[in-house]
């Protein structure tokens, strides 16, 4: 982990946010802690972060207002959330507004550490010149653009990964199971659903109909195929 990387966290309860923030010091994090959404806003307008953790109940603008923000400006930066919420449609608001993954309360610090250090090591691991090409379209998974004849399309983090992922195994059954597991990077509590969802959103970036995907394609019962003989 690189020990300059700067978490903003938000987090209302301050002796939490606190025991958070030593933690997190502890593991080489330089942390700079906001008791409200608006204070967060405003330290992001300020300063360069590297990762944001957010406590979705907050005053001066919730957790899901503060990603919203955040995302209007850069998809580059991952987003978890912090919730004592587990109810589905909550993650799924979540998602919608820009963050990458959850942590419901109540937590272990060790498994929130190893959280950010994956967040942190999966946007350092990519080369500035890594580039996929298939068929009008190329990726450009450091800059989580693809260029479809081209002309930019921004990707969110997560349809970055998925999208990598799938260019990496190209004709490959990739079962849900393996696909979560490589997106989130460890054994979230993420259903199905949630990964539909992405998939459907990323479809409408690559396919030329999205309702029967040339490219990637859905294997009934297991996951799917990224089918490209390039």
């Amino acid at each position: 982990m690189n020990t300059k990387s700067k978490v903003l966290l938000a987090e209302d309860d301050l002796s939490l946010g606190y025991v958070i923030k030593d933690n997190l010091a502890d593991a080489g994090y330089d942390v700079v802690l906001c008791a409200d959404g608006q204070a967060a806003i405003d330290k992001f307008n300020k300063e360069s972060f590297d990762i944001c953790l957010l406590d979705v109940m907050m005053p001066n603008k919730d957790g899901f207002a503060v990603a919203k923000k955040i995302r209007q400006q850069t998809d580059l930066i991952p987003i978890l959330l912090i919730t004592a919420k587990s109810l589905e449609e909550d993650r799924i608001h979540g998602f919608e507004c820009g963050a990458d993954d959850y942590i419901i309360k109540p937590f272990n610090m060790d498994v929130l550490v190893a959280m950010i250090d994956n967040k942190i090591k999966f946007s350092l691991n990519s080369e500035k010149s890594e580039s996929h090409r298939f068929a009008n379209m190329e990726h450009l998974p450091n800059t989580h653009l693809l260029l479809r004849d081209g002309r930019k399309v921004e990707l969110t983090i997560l349809e970055n990964r998925i999208l990598l992922y799938f260019l990496k195994n190209k004709n490959k059954v990739i079962n849900r199971e393996e696909l979560m597991m490589e997106v989130w990077g460890y054994n979230a509590d993420v259903n199905t659903r949630t990964l539909d969802m992405h998939i459907v959103r990323l479809r409408k970036k690559i396919e030329a109909n999205a309702d029967s995907p040339q490219y990637l394609q859905t294997v009934r019962g297991i996951g799917y195929k990224f089918v490209y003989a390039g």
